[in-house]
């Protein structure tokens, strides 16, 4: 069985918080080739997720908050947002289903936020993931600014 509580939430909200990256990651998958990929994303405000897709193996990808607030955004091939929502289980609004061949980004809004990702298998670093050109990469001294003007968009509150 396993098991998923507050215990390892706080362990890895603990980690997120003292990591470069404000986040991380625990997977319940054991291996790369797994047809479910399943894991923890722990995520503190300021973190940076180049928007992405999932395409050619084209995937379907779901996000779960466990805690915390997190808002999922979907843009078109262009950068433009078309849709968003704030996941928060004590609100009502727990989940949501990426389509395959959607660009998309997780934003954290809450400390302490922890998400469960599903998504289809298998894991291939050399193609899970199909970055957004118009997107700023990870760790580019742009990133931040990107991610404020996204925040500041939708109206985010960082709690």
């Amino acid at each position: 069985m396993i098991k998923i509580n507050n215990d390892i939430f706080d362990r890895l909200s603990a980690e997120a918080r003292t990591s470069p990256r404000g986040r991380k990651n625990y997977n319940y998958h054991t291996y790369a080739a797994d047809p479910l990929q399943r894991l923890l994303n722990a995520m503190e405000p300021g973190t940076y997720v180049r928007p992405h897709k999932h395409e050619d193996p084209d995937k379907r990808e779901v996000f779960i908050a466990f805690r915390g607030k997190i808002c999922v955004v979907e843009f078109d091939d262009t950068g433009n947002i078309t849709d968003h929502t704030i996941l928060d289980w004590a609100d009502g609004n727990p989940a949501v289903e990426i389509a395959e061949r959607t660009y998309h980004t997780v934003i954290s809004l809450k400390t302490g936020s922890v998400a469960y990702e599903i998504k289809d298998g298998p894991y291939d670093p050399a193609d899970d993931k199909h970055f957004a050109t118009w997107a700023p990469a990870e760790g580019s001294p742009e990133s931040q600014a990107y991610l404020n003007t996204i925040i500041l968009k939708l109206r985010f509150r960082i709690e």
